[in-house]
C-alpha cells in the first residue's frame, strides 16, 4: 500500500515550508537565520547534519560567516553564503507585488 498523494504531498510540504505559491499574506517570508535561532537555539540540529558547523560556538552556529575564530576559515571549512537574505527577500516583495 501506498500513502502518497501528489496535491497533498507537495502542497502540503509547500505550506509547511511558507513558499507555497499561495502563501499568505504574500510579504511573509521566512528568515531561515531567525527561525534556526527560534527553534534551535543551541544549534542541535545543525551540529548533527552540518557537522563542518559542530565546534563553532553556538552563538554563531546560524551565523557562521560572522565568525572569526582561527580555528574556523569561511570558505575554506565551510561554504561563504551564496544568498543575502535581506537582499532576497526585497527582491521577493518587489517581485509579488508586481503580480
Amino acid at each position: 500500500m501506498l500513502d502518497y498523494n501528489q496535491a497533498s504531498n507537495v502542497g502540503g510540504w509547500q505550506w509547511v515550508a511558507g513558499c507555497g505559491a499561495d502563501a499568505a499574506p504574500y510579504f511573509r517570508i521566512f528568515n531561515p537565520i531567525l527561525q534556526g535561532e527560534k527553534f534551535d537555539k543551541d544549534g542541535e540540529y545543525v551540529k548533527k547534519w552540518v557537522p563542518e558547523l559542530k565546534n563553532l560556538p553556538k552563538k554563531f552556529i546560524h551565523k557562521p560567516w560572522d565568525y572569526t575564530g582561527e580555528n574556523f576559515k569561511l570558505g575554506t571549512d565551510y561554504p561563504r553564503p551564496i544568498v543575502k537574505h535581506e537582499e532576497a527577500r526585497v527582491k521577493a516583495l518587489n517581485a509579488f507585488k508586481k503580480i
